[in-house]
């Protein structure tokens, strides 16, 4: 085949079924935004409540959660990125390659489903922020009892689709500007209403040690009994959660699709500013705040929902911090179930797929149930991933090490792979199986789950022709890879290179968003410390509400703006 025709070839081929060129990397700063966007949710509201209702103790969130988002980080870092940067593929293509149509359209659609309910519910939330704003009463069933809100889950649902259905680096663009804002409006919110809690524990609304808040967690917020007054889950239970959390984006190798965009395998560590600032802070904030928000409005924990929360919280602020929340999570895992719905319609455009699906994601939103089970639905999602995500960390890091051959089922021309759908079905039967017989912590299940599926599929592929040797197909791959690279590298010379902004009204903007970021947690920081009585303390929040409103928009215009003014000098250089 000549170069032209092997070009011609490769451009017929839809991008999200190519490696991803050298020209269209990014660097770390982009992948610490986006993971910051992404992990600081408006689940955090219900997760960091949900801690305080499962009685946990304050030295146990402390630590455990700690522990269990430093293995998220490093579980990332070690086993996702690596097989993300070197085959530079989403998961959805590269199980193509290896496991066939079957196992690919099976497990596509088993993450269509996972991840239109996940973003279903962050859809979910955010919209209770909004229906404070039409005293739309809250949503206590699992079905809507208003058709008002189901209107606002439309309005709020259809914006997450419109911004998935148009790739990585409109979600990337738009959680980078929410994460910072997110972050600093989380860590306000527990200093906006953690006098009001010192108050109701020791009768003063200043702190003179660690030992009062130690104190007052203990007393107020995560005392170590459940909402039925019984002792509640310890300190393994919480590094289990926060580990296994996102085990459907690190074990499971989902989050191939975000980091095959990374310049090194070292960019793994970014996912820091998800799992440090978005977790571990953003849960022992939002419990604080739940347990703030129970006493303010003399409720218990479990009545009140995100929108309830952040409003007494932040004030204005709470209501764009709620929606904004749940939009940068929905949006990146509605573009994960737009690829994985590609994968299976491939002969449609992935912006095609991503708007069906999402009119079905807008559909389940409108059921409330959806949210309240993000735990266990969470837990559950990656004991169905984790299986496949052995399979496919054994054929990359395995396979080479042990004598097989990686890609043998490309190479044999299967289009099923009866070692991958067994081992992917009997990992399955094992997790549950475990889960059913309560043999070890539902939050660990899928450790031994994931060895055991790593161990069959290596044994089967085996016996099925991995032990064998392909040196013509081979060849055929590498010739193949390096026409891409070819007609890549070609591409990128069309394309030309993006510059940066270096224009003196680019870090002007810059500096204004940043100032009123800085400005709204000074001010954050007069209520939590400079608050010597609750007289004191309603003037100080009274500030911080109306000029934290105000620095939001401040913030949100003057990063937006940086942002359009920026792409407009790319595309004026192209």
């Amino acid at each position: 085949m000549t170069n032209e025709a092997a070009s011609a070839a490769i451009a017929e081929i839809n991008p999200e079924q190519l490696p991803v060129p050298k020209h269209k990397l990014h660097g770390w700063t982009h992948f610490a935004g986006l993971y910051a966007g992404e992990h600081v949710a408006a689940t955090e509201f219900v997760i960091g409540a949900t801690f305080v209702a499962l009685g946990a103790t304050t030295m146990d969130i402390l630590i455990g959660l700690l522990i269990g988002n430093v293995l998220a980080i490093l579980s990332w870092t070690l086993i996702t990125t690596p097989i993300a940067v070197q085959t530079r593929l989403s998961l959805y293509t590269y199980l193509h390659k290896i496991a066939g149509d079957s196992m690919s359209d099976l497990y596509n659609w088993a993450n269509v489903l996972i991840f239109t309910v996940i973003s279903a519910a962050m859809i979910t939330v955010s919209s209770t922020a909004v229906r404070l704003l039409f005293g739309i009463p809250a949503q206590l069933q699992w079905y809507p009892t208003n058709s008002l809100f189901v209107l606002v889950v439309v309005g709020v649902g259809m914006i997450v689709v419109l911004v998935a259905m148009y790739g990585f680096n409109a979600v990337a663009e738009f959680s980078g500007i929410c994460g910072p804002w997110l972050v600093v409006m989380f860590v306000c919110g527990a200093f906006a209403l953690f006098p009001a809690l010192a108050d109701s524990v020791l009768g003063r609304t200043q702190l003179t040690s660690f030992a009062d808040f130690i104190t007052i967690g203990d007393q107020s917020i995560w005392t170590g009994l459940n909402s039925e007054g019984k002792p509640g889950i310890g300190l393994w239970e919480v590094i289990g959660f926060a580990w296994a959390a996102n085990t459907i984006t690190h074990f499971g190798l989902i989050d191939m699709a975000l980091l095959r965009y990374a310049k090194r395998s070292i960019y793994g560590l970014c996912t820091s500013a998800g799992m440090l600032f978005g977790h571990y802070i953003a849960w022992i904030a939002s419990g604080i705040m739940g347990a703030g928000t129970a006493v303010l409005l003399q409720r218990t924990i479990v009545e009140l929902d995100p929108g309830d929360v952040a409003y007494q919280a932040l004030g204005l602020s709470g209501y764009v911090i709620v929606i904004i929340a749940g939009w940068t999570t929905a949006n990146a895992n509605l573009y994960r179930a737009g690829l994985a719905a590609q994968a299976i319609f491939h002969k449609h455009s992935r912006m095609q797929v991503t708007f069906t699906v999402g009119v079905v994601t807008v559909v389940i939103a409108c059921f409330p149930f959806v949210y309240k089970q993000i735990l266990p639905l969470l837990t559950y999602a990656g004991l169905i991933v984790v299986p496949v995500g052995g399979i496919v960390f054994a054929e990359h890091v395995l396979f080479p090490r042990l004598g097989l051959t990686r890609y043998w089922a490309k190479y044999r021309g299967l289009t099923h792979s009866t070692p991958a759908v067994a081992a992917w079905a009997a990992g399955l039967v094992f997790g549950f199986g475990l889960n059913y017989l309560q043999v070890i912590s539902f939050f660990y299940l899928f450790l031994p789950t994931w060895a055991v599926t790593i161990v069959l599929y290596t044994i089967l592929a085996s016996l099925y022709g991995a032990r064998d040797s392909y040196p013509a197909e081979e060849a055929a791959e590498r010739d193949r890879n390096e026409a891409i690279k070819e007609f890549q590298t070609q591409q990128a010379l069309a394309e030309g290179t993006p510059g940066h902004d270096t224009s003196t009204l680019h870090k002007i903007l810059r500096g204004v968003a940043w100032l009123s970021l800085g400005l709204t947690l000074t001010l954050g920081l007069v209520v939590m410390f400079g608050s010597s009585d609750m007289a004191a303390y309603e003037s100080n929040v009274a500030i911080f509400y109306t000029w934290g409103f105000i620095f939001t928009i401040v913030y949100f215009v003057s990063a937006y703006w940086a942002l359009k003014h920026t792409k407009s000098l790319q595309q004026a250089r192209t």
